[in-house]
């Protein structure tokens, strides 16, 4: 349940349900998660984007094995604790998994309230529509009253402009082409390939790629940002004058 709630962040339904079968079965339990190497986790993940993610989940998976006897939590307040687990998430698991009543306010539930609760209005904020939902919420069967409002919000989405635009909490995701996100993907794809590459290497090959789709190429100095940046963040390592992904 923890996987899909995560997979789902940022992430269509349609585009998950390619990725799941494999790491479901590369990952059946949090053990298997917990004891492979990140660069085994981040090869499973990729095409999903967002690699933070795996990563979160890698990160939680050893929690759960060395604190919760590789088990989920069921106390709201557990699941918080976890890597990566925000409180849409943490309620997600929470009313999907164990089927108990929880504020859930996940981007089609938010329109389906703005939706009936706010029309005509903008900048609504979050705290306006908890109250609502948590009246609202089927008490005895949680699970089945979200499923019902996922598939009626996903319904009012294409069917109706966009409720959730009246949400003051509501973004449009920025452009992945071209953007540094992109790049990172890249380098990180590129090394996860490789084994090895140096920053000289990786700056060819990464400019190469920009100057096919039209953009310019790198500085070093840009480079090097980009791999710093994955190397604070857990994915990657120097070896030498080489970079690799963190095994």
């Amino acid at each position: 349940m923890l996987v899909s709630e995560v997979m789902l962040q940022q992430t269509q339904v349609k585009r998950v349900l390619g990725y799941w079968p494999h790491w479901a079965s590369t990952f059946p339990e949090p053990r298997y998660l917990a004891h492979a190497s990140v660069s085994e986790v981040l090869a499973a993940w990729q095409g999903l984007g967002y690699n933070r993610r795996a990563l979160a989940l890698k990160r939680a998976a050893d929690i759960l094995v060395s604190d919760f006897d590789g088990c989920l939590p069921q106390s709201y307040e557990a699941l918080l604790t976890l890597p990566g687990v925000g409180p849409a998430t943490a309620a997600g698991v929470y009313v999907f998994a164990y089927n108990r009543p929880h504020i859930y306010l996940e981007t089609n539930v938010r329109g389906v309230f703005l939706h009936h609760f706010f029309q005509g209005a903008s900048q609504v904020a979050d705290k306006e529509l908890t109250g609502l939902i948590a009246a609202c919420c089927d008490k005895k069967n949680p699970r089945g009253w979200y499923y019902a409002l996922l598939d009626y919000g996903s319904y009012l989405k294409v069917t109706l402009p966009n409720p959730s635009r009246s949400s003051r909490h509501h973004t449009r995701q920025s452009p992945f082409e071209g953007s540094r996100r992109q790049k990172r993907a890249f380098l990180l794809r590129t090394l996860l390939a490789a084994g090895q590459a140096s920053t000289k290497e990786l700056q060819e090959s990464l400019s190469a790629t920009e100057k096919e789709a039209g953009r310019d190429a790198l500085l070093g100095t840009e480079v090097t940002s980009l791999l710093q940046t994955l190397a604070s963040e857990g994915f990657i390592t120097s070896v030498g004058d080489n970079w690799e992904v963190i095994s």
